[in-house]
């Protein structure tokens, strides 16, 4: 089994790093240092509808090299990583035990990207793929592709944003599996695109493996998104997962037999898909819709509404834009109340599927 050692060879668990508080003042001073950052255009964060979700700084193109920085004279502040980067620093100081794995994961790096890579090369590396292996993968695409940076930070600030465990962007880098496996898709899926169907493939089984969460690389999976806890995720080739979009545990979105071609779901931006909900065959899911936890949909879901149950009915819709974002897995009291109100006016049942909400089945 290769190592990762110091940088790069040198498993995290084996890892002996000494911390110099030398070191540590150095790179807090290097941090003090202000700098000039890019400034995007209005149609650009239009073009995202990202201005009220995602900080300004999630929006940004990371410079990743001296040429690119001599070309075009200027120097792009990453918060994320400045953020991750004084995290880690203060969780050393509060457990020293972990000083050592800190250092090695966060603090001897010099981007997000090569801290990612490390901590994913760790965590994926078996007697086929070594850690130092991976790491190069890793490097190679999360280095040189843009998406990759955006999405990454993205999806940073969804975790940090959705999850009211999470404290920290450090903790998201570090512990979070649904970070973690998103992530390690994106790569595969970049390898996918350039025609290495196999590594992908390899890589795809890997993730599983670790993880529990079974991505297909040719699956579209947009930006700021949120796999919460993640396990038992599972999402199939041709399904599409738009921005901003929320699933918990155990979502599938998969086929409905042996059919070759389109045959996943399309999930619109800012939908919220609740835990173990299946979603079968080649259908829309509208833009901030919310499917509720356990339940089975087999027909198109229209925009911003709520559905439940097996199969999956409409029982109302939600007032958010993008119910991924506030998290509310349930409707509310006064909805539910109004609803009863209304059948008992007219006279319905909704389990009898002739209420106004039970009888839009889909």
């Amino acid at each position: 089994m290769a190592c990762l050692r110091e940088e790069r060879s040198g498993c995290l668990s084996e890892s002996v790093v000494v911390v110099d508080k030398e070191e540590i003042k150095e790179e807090k001073e290097k941090m003090m240092i202000k700098t000039r950052p890019i400034v995007h255009s209005a149609s650009k964060y239009r073009e995202y509808r990202l201005e009220k979700v995602f900080p300004v700084y999630a929006m940004g193109n990371l410079k990743l090299d001296d040429t690119n920085f001599l070309t075009e004279n200027i120097t792009v502040t990453d918060p994320i990583w400045d953020a991750v980067k004084s995290e880690a620093k203060i969780e050393a100081d509060k457990e020293p035990i972990l000083s050592s794995f800190l250092y090695a994961s966060v603090l001897s790096h010099d981007c997000l990207e090569k801290a990612l890579g490390f901590v994913l090369a760790n965590r994926l590396q078996d007697n086929i793929l070594l850690a130092t292996q991976l790491l190069d993968i890793f490097y190679d695409v999360m280095l040189h592709d843009r998406g990759i940076q955006r999405s990454i930070r993205q999806d940073v600030q969804a975790f940090k944003d959705r999850d009211p465990s999470c404290m920290s962007y450090c903790w998201v880098l570090l512990y979070l599996k649904g970070y973690h496996s998103l992530q390690s898709y994106r790569v595969a899926h970049a390898l996918w695109n350039k025609g290495r169907k196999i590594l992908a493939l390899a890589l795809q089984s890997r993730i599983s493996e670790v993880f529990g969460v079974d991505i297909h690389p040719a699956a579209k999976i947009g930006n700021g998104v949120l796999l919460d806890h993640a396990t038992g995720v599972v999402i199939g080739e041709t399904a599409v997962v738009g921005n901003r979009v929320s699933l918990m545990q155990g979502v599938t979105l998969g086929g409905t037999g042996k059919e070759i071609g389109d045959r996943h779901p399309k999930i619109g931006q800012g939908a919220l898909i609740g835990a173990s909900a299946t979603i079968l065959g080649n259908i829309k899911i509208g833009e901030g819709a919310m499917i509720a936890a356990g339940s089975l949909v087999l027909k198109d879901i229209p925009a911003h509404s709520m559905v439940a149950g097996i199969p999956a009915q409409v029982v109302g819709y939600v007032e958010e834009q993008d119910p991924s974002l506030t998290m509310k897995h349930d409707a509310t009291k006064e909805f539910f109340q109004h609803v009863a109100a209304a059948n008992s006016v007219d006279g319905r049942s909704s389990c009898g599927g002739n209420s106004k909400w039970g009888e839009r089945t889909v």
